[in-house]
């Protein structure tokens, strides 16, 4: 190798290097911290050994959560849902991603659902950017619908090259309609393209995007005309409604349930 060569891509990799560790550095000047209010809702005992931040409910449940926070925001922002969601009885698990970036490593979920194979049940989801790389590993893992039944969208869409309308999952978009950051103008239809069949669309009047977690003002946003702590509710209600009657139609009552009316019905038949 001619000493010209060396050196040239002995330059190419001190420049992809400056701008990694530029990148890295942006990263970090542009991260969301979350608030102190949302730092009290984290105790030690919801700290994993693999990093995440999981909520259990006061009793064992079958079903549970998965989460994928916003682009460059702190996962701890959205410890106080996470909180509120368990207490309705729902195992959630908030996924720190590389740099903030959920698009850094979409199947982080593949660790969670092994990590607990007792939950029978599961739905993800995710806010903003996180909310769409839940939707994108749902498209790419169509085998694990019989355990990840649904898809909750927090101020978020599925990316355009998503398509999970043949899928027999749930899925419930919830949105703020004073959202600064999503795309001006957006219709119910550009909210619910690529989701399957009976997606839910769930507007919360007044909400912006930076309401779905405790993290702040998102540059770019719109200012929200009701208090956080309404907006946080609404989410957690929409949220909880649909995990909760996943939950439901998988419980052994239920099945049971299911299969006398049939077997009624036969009869009638």
């Amino acid at each position: 190798m001619s000493k010209i060569l060396k050196r040239i891509i002995a330059a190419l990799i001190v420049a992809i290097l400056i701008a990694g560790a530029g990148f890295v550095g942006w990263t970090q000047l542009n991260r969301y911290p979350a608030t102190a209010e949302a730092t009290r809702a984290v105790t030690p005992a919801n700290h994993s050994a693999q990093g995440w931040l999981v909520f259990d409910p006061p009793s064992p449940t079958r079903a549970g959560f998965i989460f994928y926070p916003g682009g460059l925001v702190d996962p701890v922002a959205y410890a106080p849902a996470a909180r509120a969601l368990a207490e309705r009885g729902i195992k959630t698990v908030i996924v720190p991603m590389p740099l903030d970036l959920a698009i850094l490593n979409p199947n982080r979920a593949d660790e969670v659902i092994a990590a607990y194979p007792e939950i029978e049940t599961w739905a993800i989801g995710g806010h903003s950017l996180g909310g769409a790389m839940a939707a994108l590993y749902l498209a790419n893992h169509p085998e694990l619908t019989e355990r990840v039944r649904g898809l909750v969208l927090w101020g978020s869409r599925a990316p355009d090259s998503v398509d999970l309308s043949a899928l027999s999952i749930k899925a419930v978009s919830i949105y703020g309609t004073r959202d600064g950051i999503a795309p001006p103008n957006l219709t119910n239809a550009d909210r619910l393209k690529g989701l399957p069949s009976g997606a839910q669309l769930v507007a919360i009047e007044g909400g912006n995007h930076s309401g779905f977690g405790a993290y702040g003002f998102q540059n770019g946003d719109l200012p929200a005309t009701i208090a956080p702590q309404n907006q946080q509710q609404a989410v957690v209600q929409a949220t909880a409604n649909m995990l909760l009657q996943l939950a439901a139609e998988r419980s052994p009552g239920q099945a049971d349930s299911n299969r006398t009316a049939d077997q009624t019905a036969r009869a009638e038949d």
